[in-house]
């Protein structure tokens, strides 16, 4: 086949995972024999990313100055304009291609791509009806439905008290997003990277028409993984973004001396909040490592004794969890979001425990610790490994 990937987060030098996922996935078709060209932003270094097949730098995301911060509503405007000037970039190099295949944060893109295009989106996080993508606000899960209510997440005004005009403005916004979200989905074929998704999108919009999506998980591939590791006795690991919703202040804070002794902490990955949970936390037992580069952030969790993945928001579908699982270590998170999907992955019983509260999450650290290590059973392929779940994408193309 001849596939067009297409992600406005490519070129990049420190990817999140739906820029790995991307580069993964490329890879993998490439080695099997696809021919496979990905399609991203005009700046930056498409070599550095880790891309073995043909770049394009064709998407432009210089754009006029909104102002929805100091405005303190979301623009009804916006995301459609963003949306329709994506279209035509995907439009102009689309030709010849057997497979489109978006992953990016305008779901709304659909609405305006030709139904003749062999368009194909995945849905990574809640984007699909949060304008924010994150569903996360006032340091808990946001589960409201109705779009006024969205107007608090945004702006530099009293966030709890946007007016009734802000909150009208906005509510007008966040319904066109979805309505139009819901055409793309129907007009093309959608990947949700967890059931959880899927659902979410109809709380928001239960008349939506899904037949056309189909739920394929997050991959990692196996062959970039540590063969064998020893792991470090006592040594926790925990990576991702430092940024609100992941959750690495909460676990801080609730975990602060009540590590068990001779255990110690290794948090990789920068954020916004490094800086300050750094002056506060950083001791003989807690490292801050800053952003580390994939081989050596899996080569720490292979290493890890117990990898920890505190986040707070609904994770859709945590790579973070699926690279311990596959690298045999035991993993606690909380049990919210598209993470329980991920127990059917464990290479052994027990291997991913999921905690109710961040307090019960802390609490298991030394029942975990304590208990002796398992071996992952490497006599069956990994579920989430790339080069097993290709099969399912190449099916959902080709259907």
């Amino acid at each position: 086949m001849k596939i067009l990937m297409v992600s406005e987060d490519l070129p990049g030098l420190q990817l999140g995972g739906l820029g790995k996922h991307v580069v993964t996935l490329s890879n993998a078709l490439l080695a099997q024999g696809h021919t496979v060209d990905v399609l991203g932003r005009r700046e930056g270094a498409p070599a550095r990313c880790g891309l073995h097949g043909r770049f394009i730098g064709a998407i432009d995301l210089a754009h006029p100055n909104w102002k929805e911060s100091q405005l303190a509503c979301f623009n009804p405007v916006k995301r459609p304009w963003f949306a329709r000037t994506l279209a035509a970039t995907i439009h102009r190099h689309a030709a010849g291609y057997d497979v489109v295949h978006y992953h990016g944060h305008l779901p709304l893109v659909g609405a305006y791509i030709a139904r003749t295009c062999p368009f194909v989106q995945t849905r990574h996080d809640q984007g699909s009806e949060c304008l924010i993508h994150l569903r996360f606000r006032d340091a808990r899960v946001c589960d409201a439905l109705d779009p006024r209510a969205c107007a608090g997440c945004i702006g530099t005004h009293p966030a709890t008290h946007p007016g009734a005009l802000r909150q009208a403005i906005s509510a007008v916004a966040v319904d066109a997003y979805r309505d139009r979200t819901a055409a793309a989905f129907s007009r093309h074929k959608t990947v949700f990277v967890s059931d959880f998704l899927r659902r979410r999108f109809q709380q928001a919009r239960p008349g939506a028409d899904l037949r056309r999506a189909r739920v394929i998980p997050n991959v990692v591939e196996m062959a970039r993984l540590p063969t064998h590791a020893a792991p470090e006795d006592g040594h926790i690991v925990l990576a991702g973004r430092i940024d609100t919703g992941k959750g690495f202040a909460e676990f801080l804070a609730a975990s602060h001396q009540r590590m068990p002794a001779g255990s110690r902490i290794t948090i990789v990955g920068d954020g916004p909040q490094r800086a300050a949970l750094v002056q506060r936390y950083a001791s003989a037992q807690i490292a801050f490592t800053g952003w580390q580069d994939y081989a050596s952030t899996v080569a720490l969790t292979a290493r890890a004794h117990l990898c920890i993945v505190p986040s707070v928001c609904e994770e859709a579908c945590s790579t973070t969890v699926l690279e311990a699982l596959a690298l045999g270590r035991p993993c606690l998170a909380l049990d919210r979001g598209g993470t329980p999907e991920l127990l059917r992955y464990q290479r052994y019983p027990g291997q991913l425990q999921l905690a109710p509260t961040m307090a019960a999450l802390v609490g298991a650290i030394a029942p975990a610790l304590a208990a002796a290590p398992s071996l992952p059973d490497t006599s069956t392929p990994f579920g989430a490994d790339v080069h097993q779940v290709l099969p399912q994408l190449l099916d959902f193309y080709a259907a």
